[in-house]
């Protein structure tokens, strides 16, 4: 099986990728010529891990029959100083907002995702040090 994304140059440093049949426009900061017009190539590797396993552990969640109000990813990266700069540490943040959240099935999920089925993890893994936690928010109770 093969993936293939397809990065167009548009004007100064826009660029224009073709994802899935979806395109999405990338660009660099205004103080290395670009125009502010997309995100950055880095902060999308953050994305592409935050979306992979958020897919995963919902819809495990969803098989396990756990009922949640959201779910949020939260993923920080953080870059060397030197060049290359890349990420060499990753913490992601699972924020499950519920009542009555089981703990031991979130953390079941979240392990799954990191372990088994997320391909972008599994990648990263290998380059960086990647941590994670899981946070439970219960939703308040309107006053009344």
């Amino acid at each position: 099986m093969k993936e293939t994304v397809n990065v167009s140059l548009k004007e100064e440093m826009t660029f224009e990728v073709e994802v899935n049949g979806h395109k999405i426009i990338i660009d660099a900061d205004d103080k290395i010529g670009g125009g502010n017009k997309g995100p950055r190539p880095k902060p999308l590797m953050l994305a592409a891990l935050g979306g992979c396993t958020a897919m995963d552990v919902v819809s495990i969640l969803r098989k396990m029959r756990i009922k949640f109000k959201a779910v949020n990813v939260i993923v920080d990266g953080e870059l060397t100083e030197e060049h290359p700069r890349h990420f060499f540490k990753v913490h992601i943040t699972y924020e499950f907002t519920g009542k009555d959240l089981p703990l031991e099935k979130l953390e079941k999920a979240v392990s799954l995702s990191q372990d088994r089925y997320c391909g972008v993890s599994y990648s990263y893994r290998k380059a960086m040090e990647m941590t994670h936690e899981i946070k439970i928010i219960v939703p308040k109770m309107p006053k009344v």
